[in-house]
């Protein structure tokens, strides 16, 4: 299975925020939005994706005061990306060989989506049960 069909499935919407907005904003939007993470936009290039965990992280090291401070001091820069064309599969490796939970899906430098490893884990769980339920089928048959 392709990521594309995931997409079109779940949607393409991105919940987005931008460099300067603050840790507190963030945290705002994740409660909000009931996401866990948030692409980063600088006007229409992706600058880095901030998650609960990377919040956790600046509070634990910083205190409470990094609610005040913007969201590029504490973002993960180096984002690594997936393409809808790949498969499931590829992704959960990566994404679980990296220790990530969400991954933006871009198309020609351009952002279409994003996939969590829940989504992943959800429609890896649906395709292992549809080729069970053949295979039982197919048993039963013969």
């Amino acid at each position: 299975m392709l990521v594309s069909q995931i997409l079109k499935s779940k949607g393409d919407s991105v919940f987005t925020i931008k460099p300067g907005e603050t840790v507190g904003a963030v945290a705002e939007h994740l409660h909000a939005k009931g996401v866990g993470a948030l692409v980063v936009l600088d006007v229409d290039r992706v600058a880095g994706i901030v998650s609960e965990r990377d919040i956790v992280r600046a509070l634990a090291a910083h205190g409470a005061g990094v609610l005040k401070r913007p969201v590029s001091d504490f973002m993960t820069a180096n984002v690594l990306f997936g393409e809808p064309g790949e498969t499931i599969d590829s992704l959960l490796g990566r994404m679980t060989d990296r220790r990530i939970r969400h991954l933006p899906i871009c198309k020609n430098d351009r952002l279409v989506g994003i996939v969590s490893i829940g989504d992943l884990v959800k429609w890896k769980i649906s395709e292992v049960e549809a080729e069970a339920d053949g295979l039982k089928a197919y048993i039963a048959a013969s």
